[in-house]
């Protein structure tokens, strides 16, 4: 199976130093003062279980482990799903704080978001969150918070590219979109999508949910109304993609997305990078904290990698798209 996305590595160097605490005692019953621990406990919590947000948790453990943090050895990790429900975010971040963990690692903005609220202390290092600056996350990229600092999934180029292959290579000229509204980084994402699709004569026309179960409902109010369908990087909906994508292989509408996983579900087409790699990205800052290099507040937050426009031609057959040849040259074809 061809995943020319999977090249993407961003590594970053670290030296190995003396650890250094930056919670509890250790677990031998040491102070940290003087002492190396030799237990860290980081609790991580992700909004909701979807192929993203799973690789990139996945690849911060493996950014850690590679950085000498082995779970069972000297870290114990504390996943907890708030299964895509707001106040599920805040009672698992209090509980974080109840238990003293040393650090916490929130997968997509609601959980990060109430990871902050419930500590200003515990070191937090977030990833899959749209707009930190928006929400309430940092002052800015280059100042974090005294102890919050992680990795933003949202390129700059990276909806652009998607919007202007529809308008420009499929003729797309309305276009429907399917978000949370109750999620900021999507409300973010759909005023993106309208600035790149409005001035370019496209028209942007929107059907938010509440919940998962509300997203076959509001792909099927499209029909009839649109060209093609778009789905942001929306944690509600992408949880609940297969029911979109049903809705366009028997319509014959075609789906884009705006991340690669969900591109490989069954969309025909996305601009993105490999979460895994952006959740490595934030277990290399994450470990940098943990050693004492560096504190959140030292540690710009960082954008993804290189971009990469990703072409499902079995999704497109699917959805009544014929796939042009001469797309090889903007795009890589993704093949079972």
């Amino acid at each position: 199976m061809k995943k020319p996305f999977r090249a993407i590595s961003l590594l970053m160097a670290s030296g190995m130093l003396v650890l250094s605490g930056c919670g509890k005692e250790a677990s031998n019953g040491s102070s940290e003062e003087g002492n190396e621990k030799k237990q860290y406990s980081i609790g991580i919590t992700q909004f909701v279980e979807h192929p993203s947000l799973d690789a990139a948790t996945e690849g911060f453990k493996k950014a850690l482990e590679d950085e000498g943090y082995k779970e069972g050895e000297n870290v114990k990790f504390d996943f907890q799903n708030a299964q895509a429900d707001m106040n599920n975010t805040q009672t698992i971040a209090n509980n974080f704080v109840g238990d003293k963990v040393d650090m916490i690692f929130a997968n997509a903005t609601p959980s990060a978001v109430s990871a902050l609220n419930a500590t200003k202390d515990i070191p937090i290092l977030f990833t899959s969150v749209t707009d930190p600056v928006g929400a309430g996350l940092v002052e800015s990229f280059d100042k974090p918070g005294d102890n919050i600092t992680g990795t933003t999934d949202n390129h700059p180029e990276g909806t652009s590219k998607t919007i202007d292959f529809m308008i420009n290579e499929v003729g797309v000229k309305n276009i429907g979109i399917i978000y949370n509204s109750g999620e900021q980084n999507s409300e973010v994402q759909v005023k993106q999508v309208k600035e790149l699709a409005e001035p370019q004569g496209a028209k942007i026309i929107e059907a938010s949910v509440s919940t998962s179960a509300e997203v076959k409902q509001a792909a099927d109010s499209l029909i009839g109304r649109v060209d093609a369908i778009y789905i942001p990087t929306d944690n509600t909906v992408v949880s609940a993609l297969e029911s979109v994508i049903s809705v366009a292989n028997s319509k014959k509408v075609p789906l884009f997305v705006g991340e690669l996983d969900s591109m490989k579900r069954g969309a025909i087409a996305a601009s993105g990078f490999s979460y895994y790699d952006l959740g490595y990205q934030t277990g290399k800052m994450a470990a940098e904290v943990l050693k004492g290099e560096k504190k959140p507040s030292e540690i710009p937050v960082e954008l993804p990698g290189s971009l990469q426009l990703v072409i499902n031609k079995e999704a497109a057959k699917a959805q009544g798209l014929e796939v042009k040849e001469e797309w090889s040259e903007i795009a890589e074809f993704y093949e079972e």
